[in-house]
């Protein structure tokens, strides 16, 4: 299981480091434990974290309201829950599933 990702209850808790301001919104990888997400919006009033909410609820096939922000709402590094995905994005490990 990749130390960004946990199955909890059918729920996917990813532990994430955002990079705002990019010139689309993707994942990039792993940032030491973290998965690295770039994000087209800027840092300012919440803009980044809604646009990792919108970017995340269509990579995994949920709605906007199924993906929460745990922690680290005014910081780059957070722990996002979504609740029950229906599809895994290829950028994140297969593996990550394998408690499902």
């Amino acid at each position: 299981m990749s130390s960004f990702a946990q199955w909890t209850d059918g729920d996917l808790i990813l532990v994430c480091h955002l990079q705002p301001k990019a010139s689309k919104s993707e994942f990039a990888g792993q940032h030491g434990d973290a998965l690295k997400i770039r994000i087209q919006a800027p840092p300012v009033e919440g803009k980044a974290n809604t646009e990792l909410v919108k970017f995340l609820a269509k990579q995994f096939g949920v709605a906007k309201s199924d993906v929460e922000i745990i922690s680290g709402e005014l910081n780059r590094h957070k722990r996002v829950r979504i609740r029950k995905p229906v599809k895994l994005p290829p950028d994140i490990s297969p593996a990550a599933g394998s408690d499902h």
